[in-house]
């Protein structure tokens, strides 16, 4: 802890002196690029992952990268999104799972979450996904297991943020797009869920594939009038 305090200090000196600029700006206000919720695993820092400076990007970190359904009940990542989409005004969000999760890892050994009781009722977010894996993958080896997991929890908590009232909204109105991604800590490459084909994909170029693409989509013949 006290390297870390130490760190506190030299970043006054040896930071904040060639970014003062900067920082003098956001001082009056923020205006991020997206909003990325990733897992609170130590190893995942999604600001160096896409190497953004600060006020790039509005954070929100928790275990296992969840997103609740809306309505289940009020909490931080509910009004996180909420406000990054209605006050911010973000155009991307982002779920980012990782390689070798730990929240996905508690699936094969449910045991260790009977102390834990709210950890365990924070995991059946995930049971989805738990549900998709244990009968779509089976007889997967445990690494494997953990990896499809990680990849399946993505692709069901992107279905959860769109049951939120301001995200479906702004879907619609062609204001928001959704990603879904995949950090491998091991190679520090990132996989990216393609909405067309559901699969997860390695970048062909600067350009990731996009769980869901922003577009005004309408129901009622009279709206799209």
């Amino acid at each position: 802890m006290n390297e870390l305090i130490g760190r506190v200090f030299s970043f006054g000196k040896d930071v904040f002196h060639h970014q003062s600029e900067l920082y003098a700006k956001l001082s009056e206000g923020q205006s991020p690029k997206a909003l990325i919720i990733s897992c609170a695993d130590s190893r995942v820092v999604p600001e160096h992952i896409v190497q953004a400076a600060p006020g790039d990007l509005f954070v929100c970190r928790n275990a296992g990268n969840i997103v609740p359904p809306y309505g289940n009940q009020n909490g931080g990542v509910t009004s996180t999104v909420e406000y990054a989409v209605m006050v911010l005004g973000v155009t991307d969000i982002v779920v980012c799972g990782h390689s070798d999760c730990g929240a996905m890892k508690a699936f094969l050994h449910p045991e260790a979450l009977e102390k834990m009781p709210n950890v365990a009722a924070w995991l059946r977010h995930s049971h989805a996904a738990h549900s998709v894996v244990c009968n779509a993958y089976p007889d997967l080896a445990p690494d494997a297991y953990v990896r499809a997991m990680a990849l399946e929890n993505v692709v069901v908590q992107i279905n959860h943020l769109r049951t939120h009232p301001c995200v479906a909204s702004a879907i619609a109105e062609g204001k928001l797009t959704l990603h879904g991604w995949l950090f491998d800590i091991e190679t520090t490459s990132i996989l990216a869920l393609d909405g067309a084909t559901g699969r997860f994909a390695k970048p062909k170029g600067p350009v990731l594939p996009v769980a869901v693409a922003a577009g005004r989509r309408v129901a009622s013949e009279q709206a799209a009038e």
